[in-house]
């Protein structure tokens, strides 16, 4: 199969027109074939010691003890150089290396953005240990059944973050947790004696105490020791991803992958060492981890962490105030943002945005509208558009500020260097230009696969007879003459509300535990602020009285309140169909199902409210 080259400035001049859906990106610059720990000391540590590397808007400058800032008494919170963040980042490797921790032990992280989870980005790399994000927004079940599947041996939790006391949830499930020896709680609240010590937990230990300040240690040797053996192709962190079937799978991504991707992602923002990214997205999701914090630090620019969750008067402080540069979110947290600016210019506040010119959007598809009133409000005007999968390290598509205008709010660019991807039919041959097709993506940026998962990893990763291995993304794009890619659909039931994947055959199974519901069916709803919102189709047993707010609140109750619906549509009833539409065979058809959901939402029939705002 031949490759048409699409090129993406700064890295080369634009291709001639494309017949077929198959593009390359250029070979230039090389990929970078050290570890993450190996880059951080030759490349950015060397060049940007003194430079800002990290400020944390919500923590104390002395949040870990340990030698004082430089800032220390200039700023009321964290803010630490690259020199200093080293310091902390070797503190907690040796602390890890003394508390047990081993090469290629799982070690899982249930917190909200804040310092210490971008240290064990760093020092678990730099041991070879595996970290495991985990969604601060999952019910005990799902975080039990993460933590047994790829087996955490150490657990880094804050107390609680709003309502959620994970504590309390974990210590229900301690029984069942076989391969976890430690529990780090990092008291980012100051509630941690009151909580923690009314709590029987084993092997429960204060983040500070871990912390092993003397660079003469024995770990430090250690540490140097493992540094030298670890290899670029080594696995370093698993993040969750349902896919289609709404099992979870963690997926495997190495040092190459996360390194290469984040230098990629940089260059296409045109980062230097003097920007700063207020980095909104959490950490958890390879927006924060990948597009935030990887793009920016391998450049030496400077990350700011506003807040520790989603906080829109956090953020536009910190944009302010930090002077930041460049601004990162999903559509929900760009909307939180211009709302928050309105309120407080309505209120006569003076803004200054003059600093900000970059960041990236993406997680849901971005409403144009959006993206102008961005340029136009926040001064945003070199925002690029991304599209990639967490599979894929995520980025594989990008805008860059060199694009024309029309194509930064209409596509998500052109494919990154050392990147292959083709658009198939069914039958998997390419489709010509303009013509929709799967998505598919073959480089260095692929996952190792899934943890453990060797039958589902086959399923979306195929290799070809020239020995070329792909990535089906599942996911339907067009692509323009000229290597512009558009998003079409998904060809996976995935709903994506405000940026999180939310899983229909998930909803559908805790719906279906009420003895009064014959069927459900769950697909995206369109929504003007989270750009989709979960709908639920009922087919009621008879003499069934079950409400739409039952059925959200069993949702609501059971999974993380994002998967609740918010539109709910009983058939028979208001207008419905009678019937589920089903092909032949009984599956039923879901394209037909948000057809006419959008139909029934446009008439207002089916919507349901929740006290708590969700």
């Amino acid at each position: 199969m031949l490759l048409a080259r699409s090129l993406l400035r700064p890295l080369g001049k634009r291709s001639a027109r494309h017949i077929w859906s198959a593009v390359e990106g250029p070979l230039e610059p090389p990929l970078v074939t050290t570890t993450l720990s190996q880059y951080f000391q030759a490349e950015i540590l060397q060049k940007h010691s003194s430079r800002p590397a990290l400020i944390c808007r919500n923590e104390s400058a002395r949040a870990h003890g340990g030698p004082p800032s430089v800032n220390l008494g200039i700023t009321s919170h964290l803010a630490w150089s690259f020199d200093e963040f080293d310091r902390h980042i070797n503190a907690l490797a040796r602390g890890l290396l003394r508390m047990g921790v081993q090469k290629g032990d799982r070690v899982g992280v249930l917190m909200g953005n804040n310092s210490a989870y971008a240290m064990l980005q760093w020092a678990c790399a730099s041991i070879g240990a595996v970290l495991v994000t985990i969604n601060p927004a999952y019910r005990i079940n799902e975080l039990a059944n993460v933590l047994n599947l790829v087996g955490v041996t150490h657990l880094f939790v804050v107390p609680r973050i709003r309502s959620s006391s994970y504590l309390e949830m974990l210590k229900e499930k301690l029984p069942e947790l076989h391969t976890l020896q430690n529990l780090v709680v990092v008291d980012n609240a100051g509630i941690y004696n009151q909580e923690a010590d009314k709590l029987d937990l084993r092997s429960r230990i204060d983040w500070r105490e871990i912390m092993v300040w003397d660079e003469s240690s024995r770990e430090s040797n250690l540490q140097k020791e493992i540094s030298t053996s670890l290899q670029k192709d080594d696995v370093i962190n698993l993040q969750f991803t349902s896919g289609t079937t709404g099992a979870p799978k963690a997926v495997s991504l190495t040092h190459s992958n996360l390194l290469n991707n984040g230098l990629s992602i940089g260059r296409c923002m045109y980062l230097t060492e003097r920007d700063v990214l207020c980095n909104v997205p959490p950490l958890f999701h390879c927006f924060g981890l990948v597009l935030g914090n990887l793009a920016a630090w391998s450049h030496g620019a400077c990350i700011v962490y506003p807040s520790e969750i989603f906080n829109p008067k956090a953020i536009v402080d910190a944009v302010v105030e930090e002077k930041c540069t460049a601004l990162h979110g999903v559509p929900t947290h760009f909307l939180g943002v211009l709302t928050e600016v309105e309120r407080r210019r309505n209120n006569g506040e003076t803004l200054d945005f003059s600093n900000l010119r970059t960041g990236i959007a993406a997680g849901s598809p971005i409403p144009i509208e959006l993206m102008k009133s961005l340029r136009a409000k926040l001064n945003l005007v070199d925002l690029t558009n991304a599209y990639g999968m967490t599979e894929t390290s995520p980025v594989s598509f990008q805008t860059t500020p060199a694009d024309p205008i029309i194509k930064r709010v209409e596509t998500v660019g052109r494919v990154q260097p050392h990147v292959k991807a083709k658009l198939v039919d069914p039958d998997g041959n390419i489709v010509p230009v303009g013509t929709p097709g799967e998505i598919c993506v073959a480089g260095y940026l692929l996952q190792k696969g899934y943890w453990g998962d060797e039958e589902q990893t086959r399923q979306v990763m195929r290799k070809e007879e020239d020995g070329t291995l792909w990535m089906y993304t599942g996911d339907e794009g067009i692509l323009d003459d000229e290597g512009y890619l558009r998003i079409v659909s998904r060809i996976k039931d995935i709903v994506i509300r405000g940026g999180e994947n939310l899983f229909p055959i998930q909803i559908e199974d805790v719906i279906l535990t009420n003895s009064e519901i014959e069927e459900a069916a769950v697909v995206a709803v369109p929504d003007t602020h989270y750009g989709e919102v979960v709908g639920a189709w009922i087919v009621r047993k008879p003499g069934s009285t079950i409400s739409r707010q039952d059925i959200r609140a069993t949702v609501a109750r059971t999974m993380n309140p994002q998967n609740a619906p918010a539109w709910i549509f009983f058939t028979g009833e208001d207008g419905a169909e009678e019937e589920l539409p089903k092909t032949a065979s009984g599956k039923v058809m879901k394209h037909v199902l948000r057809e006419w959901s959008r139909d029934l939402v446009s008439r207002g029939v089916g919507a349901v409210s929740s006290s708590s705002g969700q």
